[in-house]
């Protein structure tokens, strides 16, 4: 891989004893393959046979992400006059109601670039626990606050859930609603029309052959970063130049995205196939968007490629022989991220080092993840731009919430409480039970993601790493629906999950509708169990009752670490 002014890039394939020097050399025939067969300029061209032969859903229409650096650009003025407007009025917050692609962009930009001066800080809402829900609600002063509602689909459950209940708060304080929310959607959708009846401030069409997974430099990811002052032009330029440096004309062996996507496939297919991620603080959340980038395209037909996020670090000796390591680090924050991957190489695992000159230098990395991303859907004999599993959780939710599944939901379910850790415990060992070399845990949490419990919960993913030496994703539902659930339910099957739920002791409803954020949460929670096992996967799901939810995680946590 090269090297550039913007970012150093470094790879380590591994001891020949671990098959690194095999994989190096596949990759290599790949990447002279891909030049016989014109694989980069047929990218550029947009021909889908690269990915299927013959026609499917999904792939002619959905490769639209290309040509974003210079599309999107011809928006800018109109961002940053909607972003300045904000600033103008004061606004505090900007409140992003979405799923998936239309929240995990935003975050990231918050999280990494911050709000600039005089302008509104940024939220993310994307769960459907009423604790989480009446939280954020608590946070916010509704005068000085707007809403971005952000839906591809324009119908999404969750998203209309979350508007239909600040709209009825913002017209219950007397406020002219319509001047607090914006609306981001594909044109035509039933949210555009609800947008313009309603008298929304704004209406933002997003291109309809982009994906959500593939949206952040679309007007999903791009009307947030506007909102808090982000430099989009500059966003959007740095993304242009690494798209000129995957061209149509590079040597495909030259080209970032394509060398990337190559190494990633040929690794997944010798059983390396999970892929952990190590940052500097300033790239934090950056792995947050690469999760559903990943897991979402490329989880389909029993294979995959396992973005692993938010795993503390360990000792090389706690992890198996399916790991790749990446690293992603700010210059001048680099070297305890380099000492890591160095131990990790040195222990016979392939690593991959990024350090990028600039916090800006995000705008293309995701140009080149997405490329990468997509070539190694090539390289696996997947087509990365559907979903064809996500649907079904969707289906069996709502059939939850009509009281539909009943009986027809088994399983393992056990409580917490006073006098049943032995329970727990014998619960889990059953769970372990029958794991092998290879498989990865899942930590399903249908829980509020506040701090308290982000914590609990990252220590009860290193219990479970530790014990099992597997590889351990977490994921807060229903957010990771709309990303790692594709990869659950498609992906290799080498997996089983822990689900957490706990009750409620809120009722909050949901206006204009016939039911409450906590039926919603269960009937989700309930839906993606019975689309686990309908998919041959293990399932323990946990009750955490009404405790204090960080001290049941943590005593669960206890219960794992047990012998």
């Amino acid at each position: 891989m090269g090297i550039s002014d913007a970012v150093r890039e470094h790879v380590e394939w591994g001891t020949s004893s671990s098959g690194g020097a095999s994989v190096k050399v596949a990759t290599e025939e790949r990447l002279d393959s891909w030049q016989k067969d014109d694989f980069g300029q047929r990218v550029w061209r947009k021909d889908p046979t690269l990915w299927s032969p013959v026609p499917v859903p999904e792939l002619a229409d959905r490769l639209g992400w290309l040509d974003l650096p210079n599309l999107a650009a011809e928006e800018v003025a109109r961002l940053e006059a909607f972003g300045a407007q904000l600033a103008a009025e004061e606004i505090r917050h900007v409140i992003v109601l979405g799923m998936g692609g239309s929240s995990l962009a935003p975050e990231v930009f918050q999280r990494t670039f911050g709000n600039a001066k005089d302008y509104p800080t940024l939220r993310i809402l994307d769960s459907t626990h009423p604790r989480a829900v009446l939280d954020l609600a608590g946070e916010i002063e509704l005068a000085k606050s707007v809403f971005v509602v952000s839906s591809k689909s324009g119908g999404t459950t969750e998203t209309m859930s979350f508007f239909r209940f600040f709209w009825a708060r913002a017209e219950a304080a007397g406020l002219d609603a319509g001047r607090h929310f914006v609306a981001v959607t594909d044109p035509g959708t039933s949210l555009e029309k609800l947008a313009r009846e309603r008298g929304f401030r704004a209406v933002f069409s997003a291109p309809s052959d982009v994906g959500g997974r593939y949206s952040a430099l679309t007007p999903f990811g791009l009307v947030p970063a506007a909102a808090i002052g982000l430099d989009v032009g500059d966003l959007l330029a740095r993304a242009g130049r690494m798209a000129s440096r995957c061209g149509a004309e590079v040597p495909v062996a030259e080209n970032p995205g394509l060398t990337l996507g190559a190494a990633l496939g040929e690794l997944a297919l010798v059983g390396r196939d999970k892929l952990t991620f190590f940052t500097s603080p300033s790239l934090a959340s950056f792995p947050d968007w690469l999760e559903q980038l990943i897991a979402e395209s490329t989880g389909k037909h029993g294979r995959g490629i396992v973005p692993v996020v938010g795993e503390a670090p360990g000792v090389p000796a706690v992890y198996g022989s399916d790991r790749v390591f990446v690293g992603l680090a700010l210059e001048g924050e680099e070297a305890p991220v380099l000492a890591r991957l160095h131990e990790f190489a040195e222990a016979g695992h392939p690593t991959f080092s990024f350090v990028l000159s600039q916090v800006a230098e995000l705008g293309a990395e995701m140009f080149r993840w997405e490329l990468a991303t997509a070539a190694a859907g090539a390289v696996l004999g997947i087509q990365p731009f559907d979903q064809p599993d996500v649907q079904l959780a969707k289906d069996l939710s709502a059939r939850a919430m009509r009281g539909e599944l009943g009986s027809e939901v088994v399983g393992v379910e056990v409580a917490m409480g006073e006098g049943r850790d032995a329970e727990v415990e014998a619960a889990l060992a059953a769970w372990f039970h029958g794991s092998s070399a290879g498989d990865y845990l899942g930590l399903c949490a249908y829980l509020p993601a506040n701090a308290a419990t982000v914590e609990a919960l990252a220590r009860l993913q290193s219990a479970l790493r530790d014990r099992t030496g597997h590889a351990v994703t977490l994921g807060f539902g229903p957010r990771f629906l709309h990303s790692t659930g594709q990869l659950h339910k498609g992906g290799s099957g080498h997996c089983r999950f822990l689900q957490l739920v706990d009750r409620p002791t809120a009722s909050l409803a949901v206006p204009e509708t016939d039911f409450t954020f906590e039926a919603l949460v269960r009937a989700q929670a309930d839906g993606d169990r019975q689309a686990l096992f309908e998919r041959g996967r293990e399932v323990l799901r946990v009750d955490l009752g009404t405790a204090e939810t960080a001290r049941a995680i943590d005593r669960l946590a206890a219960s794992v670490a047990a012998p």
